[in-house]
C-alpha cells in the first residue's frame, strides 16, 4: 500500500510567501485595476502564482491571452478547464495599451491551450507581439506558448513575429509527463523547442520544470540534458504546490540548498541562466534571464 504523500505535512518554513505593504501595495492595486479596466487576464491570478504580490508590486505581470478557459486539464494547473467561448481579436491591442500604461520594459505573454482553434491561437500571439512592439518599441517581448498540438506552421507564425524570448515549458520529467500533463507530450515539447531555434537561431529559448511530483534527482538532470540537446538557453525550476485537493499531491518539498545544487548543475551544462528556487515560476525574473541569454547567443557567433 502506498504511504500518504508529503502534502499532509505542514509546509516548510522556506515556502512562506511575503506580502507587500506601503508603496508596493499601491503598485499591486494599481496594476490589478489596470487589468480589470481593460478586461485582461493574467496567469499570475488564474494559476494562483505564489509570487504575484512581489511581481505586481514591482510592476511586472504575465498577460494571459485567448481567454481564461483551457481546453486541457493538466493535473497540476489551477486554470479553469472547459470549452472556450471567447476569441477576442481586439485583445492584442488592449494588452499593448496596458503594457504601455504600466511602463513595462519586458512584457511576458502566455495563453490557455486552445486546441479548439486550427492554429491553437498562434495568429493572436503574433498580433500581440506586433501590437506591443508598435506601442513599446524599446521593450522586449517574451511569449510562453502551448505546443499547438505539433502544428509547426502555427509555431512558424509566432517565430516570424520575432519575440525576444520563446518559452515553452516541459513541466515534468519524461517518466511523469503523461501523468502530469494533459495531451502534451515530452518529445513534442523538445521538438517544438528544437524547431524554434531552427527557425530563428538568434532568439533565446526557455523552458521550465516543476519538481516535487515524484521525480528523482537523476531524472531532473536527464531533463536538463534533454533541453540542452535542443539548445535551450534558459531554464527555470520551481517547487510544485498543490492548488486544490483535486490536483496532484506533493510528493516532496525540496530544500533551498537542493535548488542551489540544481542551479549549479544547470549552469555546468551550459544554460545561459538557471532560475531555481521553491517559489520560482516560469516568468520569475524574466527580464534578467532574457539579457543573459542574448549575451550568450551573441558571444557564440
Amino acid at each position: 500500500m502506498r504511504s500518504e504523500p508529503a502534502m499532509i505535512q505542514r509546509k516548510p518554513e522556506w515556502l512562506k510567501i511575503n506580502l507587500v505593504s506601503g508603496e508596493e501595495l499601491n503598485n499591486f492595486r494599481e496594476l490589478k485595476q489596470t487589468m480589470r479596466g481593460k478586461t485582461l487576464h493574467t496567469v499570475c491570478e488564474e494559476a494562483k502564482c505564489p509570487n504575484i504580490h512581489e511581481c505586481w508590486a514591482n510592476r511586472t505581470a504575465t498577460f494571459m491571452i485567448l481567454g481564461d478557459i483551457c481546453t486541457r486539464a493538466c493535473r497540476f494547473c489551477a486554470v479553469k478547464t472547459g470549452l472556450p467561448t471567447e476569441l477576442d481579436l481586439a485583445e492584442p491591442g488592449r494588452v499593448a495599451e496596458a503594457a504601455e500604461q504600466m511602463g513595462l520594459k519586458h512584457v511576458v505573454v502566455t495563453s490557455v491551450a486552445r486546441d479548439d482553434l486550427a492554429d491553437g491561437g498562434a495568429a493572436v500571439f503574433a498580433e500581440t507581439i506586433r501590437a506591443i512592439r508598435k506601442r513599446l518599441p524599446f521593450s522586449t517581448v517574451e511569449v510562453l506558448i502551448p505546443d499547438f498540438m505539433g502544428n509547426w506552421d502555427a509555431l512558424k507564425t509566432v517565430m516570424d513575429a520575432k519575440p525576444d524570448v520563446l518559452n515553452h515549458n516541459i513541466e515534468a520529467v519524461r517518466r511523469l509527463s503523461d501523468r502530469v500533463r494533459a495531451r502534451a507530450k515530452y518529445e513534442r515539447t523538445l521538438e517544438l523547442l528544437r524547431r524554434s531555434k531552427e527557425l530563428q537561431p538568434s532568439i533565446p529559448t526557455k523552458s521550465s520544470l516543476m519538481i516535487g511530483v515524484g521525480e528523482t534527482f537523476a531524472e531532473i538532470l536527464e531533463t536538463m540534458d534533454d533541453l540542452r540537446a535542443v539548445d535551450v538557453n534558459i531554464m527555470t525550476i520551481g517547487q510544485y504546490l498543490q492548488p486544490t485537493k483535486k490536483h496532484l499531491q506533493v510528493e516532496k518539498y525540496y530544500h533551498p540548498d537542493e535548488f542551489k545544487q540544481l542551479k549549479e548543475e544547470g549552469m555546468k551544462r551550459g544554460f545561459s541562466h538557471v532560475e531555481a528556487g521553491p517559489l520560482v515560476r516560469s516568468s520569475y525574473h524574466a527580464h534578467e534571464q532574457a539579457n543573459a541569454a542574448k549575451q550568450q547567443i551573441a558571444g557564440s557567433r
